[in-house]
């Protein structure tokens, strides 16, 4: 396994349980390099997947270490007038830090840290891996779970990658614990911003909630925030991120406009927004893929993370039954996993693109929605 990120480690705990040799090389120099990043949404699917693969003690430690997300999710005007609120989904949701997650699925693997994968060799049998440090290692199955800018996709399909959409984000976090004034219905529930402008906006309040190891070492920072992430089509960043974003929501609520204003500049990013691109079936060998190494996804869905924790719990499933795994794993992914890509893409360009006729259109129907119960449920 090249990468040691969520999926590469769901699938590593799901091989172990199925008795198979796993062998994880990671390029970070440690288990707390990636002290960084915002909560990730887990749907019943990848928790289902985690619970599958991952020992009984790493997972009551996954759902000790993350939130719930059991409120819905709202609609709202860029003035905070509400246009529809869902209600929440009967199977549960859980909110976890990207930082704890991965601690949780390191706890129990030997990880081969600091090793930078630089080529395979595949003559028909054993693989070589060849690292930047000089080193060699062989095995039978590689995979390659090191993400968007995969090195093991790089060689074994290079025609395939990742390219722009033509649209920036840019997000940030207000610490709660040093504001009480943002407005209940922003802390309750995750909420889009539906303007009629071409743009949008997502918040969503997370309460911070933190692991510790058996030895005290706390691995996430606990205080209780709330992410927002501003994004537009062609968006250009000239003056600061933070200038720019308040430059063009002038004219929204002015709770808005504070909560960008008053978000600590050091928690303010930027994101160039990319897709896979479509590609056809390739022919199966004993080198395979898995998530953003091959589908990678925009983040308007918030789906990316559970298609590789499917992706985990599918490969595992498959090659603890023998046989052609590879090709059966693939041939069911590439259906799911550029679905995914593809429905994701589409929210993007919903979500950050179209004229002031569809918007205007768009937040009709969700009025609508929310004033006929069996249209909403059609729809949602």
């Amino acid at each position: 396994m090249i990468g040691g990120g969520i999926g590469g480690l769901c699938l590593a705990h799901g091989l172990r349980k199925a008795g198979v040799d796993v062998a994880v090389y990671e390029r970070d120099l440690s288990r707390t390099d990636r002290l960084q990043g915002y909560r990730v949404h887990i749907n019943p699917h990848g928790a289902a997947a985690l619970r599958e693969c991952l020992p009984a003690k790493n997972w009551e430690r996954f759902e000790r270490s993350a939130g719930t997300s059991e409120n819905g999710f709202g609609f709202l005007t860029e003035q905070l007038t509400p246009l529809l609120v869902l209600d929440p989904d009967e199977e549960k949701h859980y909110s976890a830090s990207r930082i704890t997650l991965r601690q949780v699925l390191l706890d129990g693997l030997d990880v081969r840290f600091g090793k930078r994968f630089e080529r395979y060799e595949h003559d028909g049998g054993a693989i070589t891996l060849h690292f930047e440090d000089g080193t060699t290692a062989e095995c039978d199955v590689l995979v390659g779970a090191d993400g968007i800018r995969s090195r093991v996709r790089g060689q074994y399909l290079p025609h395939a990658g990742t390219e722009p959409v033509g649209i920036t984000a840019v997000a940030g976090k207000l610490f709660l614990d040093e504001h009480d004034w943002i407005p209940e219905r922003l802390l309750v529930r995750a909420n889009s911003i539906i303007p009629t402008s071409a743009c949008g906006m997502f918040l969503v309040a997370h309460d911070g909630l933190g692991y510790s190891d058996d030895d005290g070492v706390l691995f996430d920072n606990v205080r209780p925030y709330l992410m927002w992430a501003y994004a537009a089509k062609d968006l250009d960043i000239t003056n600061g991120l933070q200038s720019d974003v308040l430059r063009r929501i002038a004219g929204w609520s002015p709770d808005l406009r504070r909560i960008v204003g008053s978000s600590h500049p050091d928690t303010v990013s930027e994101w160039r927004i990319r897709s896979s691109k479509p590609i056809g079936r390739w022919e199966s060998t004993n080198v395979t893929l898995l998530g953003d190494a091959i589908h990678a996804m925009t983040p308007m869905r918030g789906v990316g993370a559970n298609v590789a924790l499917r992706d985990a719990q599918l490969l595992a499933r498959c090659i603890a039954e023998g046989g052609d795994a590879i090709a059966r794993y693939e041939a069911e992914m590439y259906e799911y996993g550029f679905a995914a890509v593809r429905d994701s893409l589409r929210a993007a360009r919903q979500f950050a693109d179209g004229g002031p006729v569809s918007r205007t259109l768009f937040r009709t129907v969700l009025r609508t929605a929310a004033a006929v119960p069996g249209l909403k449920r059609a729809m949602f």
